[in-house]
Parts: C-alpha cells; structure tokens; sequence
C-alpha cells in the first residue's frame, strides 16, 4: 500500500460532517504527494517544469474550493435584526453566484441562488443570505443538497414564516464529459411554510426572481 494510502488512519476527525467519517487530515506533503501521482496516472511527468510547482498550487487551490467545510452557517446568520419597522413582507436576494464542486466527479458546477422569506422575529443582513450560499457551495456537494442545506439553516435560525429557494446551474460533469451536452442547466427549489401551503406565493417568488428590471 502506497504511504498516501496509509496515512489516512483513523484518528481525528475532519470538518463538520465528523459524525459521518473520522481520519486524520492528510499534511500538506501528503496532499501534493497525492496530486503528483494522479500527474503521473494521467500519462504525464510531474518532474518536468511546467508541473514542478503544481502540486502546491493544486493543494493551495483545494483550500479554497472546499473552504465551506471550515465554515459554520449558524455562526453566519447569529445576529438578526427585530427592528423592521412592522415590515412582513417578502425578503428576496436574487442571483447570487456560486461555483461548486459535484461530489460525484470533483468538477465544477457555477451558477445562481435565489433566496426569498417572510420575516417573523426579525431580519438578517442580507449579505449573510450571500455567504451562506458560499459556505455550502465551498464543499463536495449535489445541488439538490445544497438547496436543501440552504433552507435548512435560514429555517432554523430565522424560523421565518416561510423560505423559497432557487438554485439554477450548468453541471461540468455534463457539458465537459459523459454526454457532453453544454449550455443545459439544472434547477431545483425548496419551499417552506407558506411557500409550500400557496402555490400563489410559489409563483409570486418565481415571478419576482425571473422578470427583468425589478
């Protein structure tokens, strides 16, 4: 068994999903180790100069995209605002970016969320609505997860009267490979309270998401 294989021992236990899994964390030779050998199985020479240095960029690159698992979305949305002046209406953040990583291929998926709610005990600021999409995106992921993932934490910490999302993206593992068939895109939505309970409020916030100049 190659060292990279055995290092990864049971010992601690990685990121918040330790309750799934428990390994030790690979250091950072070991994971420029492990970019040296998939180099090498793709057919090319990890000694010669324009790949002498990626490993390292290839490891320090991973820090970023996967970033989301360091991240605590509770702790991003821990301050709400009560103080709203009676407002009850409708709260939309449409076309947020993100990039992702499919969990099933490691290649990208990028595209937009759209986050709408009905306030109840307050309000949060509404670039945290932004980086609770990024923490979640910043991991291996399915989009119907992250979708899923997103409305989970808004509904437990907001405890709005209700939650619509939509998650719109072009998945590379489908334009780049297999089918190879690009420019598709893939949606997928999640409603809560009284998103789920009207259709009239389903299409309200389908509507407020997708008409122009608004």
């Amino acid at each position: 068994m190659i060292p990279v294989v055995k290092s990864l021992s049971v010992e601690g236990a990685i990121g918040p999903s330790a309750d799934k899994f428990l390994v030790r964390k690979p250091t950072q030779e070991e994971a420029e180790a492990a970019v040296r050998t998939l180099l090498l199985w793709a057919g090319d020479d990890p000694s010669r100069e324009g790949l002498t240095d990626t490993p390292r960029r290839v490891a320090k690159a991973y820090k970023e995209f996967y970033k989301g698992y360091a991240e605590d979305p509770h702790h991003i949305l821990d301050r709400v605002f009560e103080e709203v002046e009676g407002y009850s209406d409708m709260v939309l953040v449409r076309d947020i970016p993100f990039y992702s990583h499919c969990e099933h291929h490691m290649v990208p998926f990028v595209g937009k969320a759209h986050i709408g709610y009905y306030p109840s005990k307050g309000v949060v600021g509404l670039s945290k609505l932004a980086r609770i999409v990024d923490v979640y995106a910043r991991r291996l992921q399915t989009q119907e997860t992250m979708t899923a993932q997103i409305a989970d934490v808004i509904e437990e910490v907001l405890e709005p009267r209700g939650i619509a999302i939509l998650v719109e993206a072009e998945h590379m593992c489908m334009s780049m490979r297999g089918v190879q068939k690009q420019g598709s895109s893939t949606m997928t939505t999640q409603y809560r309270g009284v998103f789920r309970n009207d259709p009239a409020e389903q299409v309200r916030f389908f509507t407020m998401v997708k008409s122009p100049g608004l």
